[in-house]
């Protein structure tokens, strides 16, 4: 189990870690501590609970404008897809020759009725 030790608004946080996952949370860490740090460049510091809620409440939204961006992406791709023609796409040759094997049969089998 690893261990980190985080600094954010200040004070040291102690933490455990899946093994090498260490770096990340230090960056994580780092990256919601520069979040206070602008809230306590504006508002100076209100607490520490409000300004870890705040920083929350921020990352939470930012997560949310990045899922929606990447949901507006895979619609577009989406629609795009079902746009492109059909016949830009090379068929498979074992395909090809089981439709044309079925045709020849009910050519024949079309044949033997026409006969009767």
């Amino acid at each position: 189990m690893g261990q980190v030790v985080v600094t954010v608004n200040g004070r040291a946080f102690p933490l455990s870690c899946n093994d090498g996952e260490e770096p990340r949370i230090r960056r994580l860490a780092q990256y919601v501590d520069g979040k206070i740090g602008e809230f306590v460049n504006l508002h100076g510091q209100v607490g520490e609970a409000r300004l870890l809620l705040l920083a929350a409440l921020l990352i939470a939204d930012e997560l949310s404008d990045a899922n929606d961006q990447v949901q507006a992406e895979r619609t577009r791709q989406r629609i795009a897809a079902d746009a492109a023609p059909a016949a830009s796409a090379t068929p498979d040759p074992a395909v090809v020759a089981g439709i044309l094997g079925l045709a020849r049969r009910i050519e024949s089998i079309a044949a033997r009725f026409e006969t009767t």
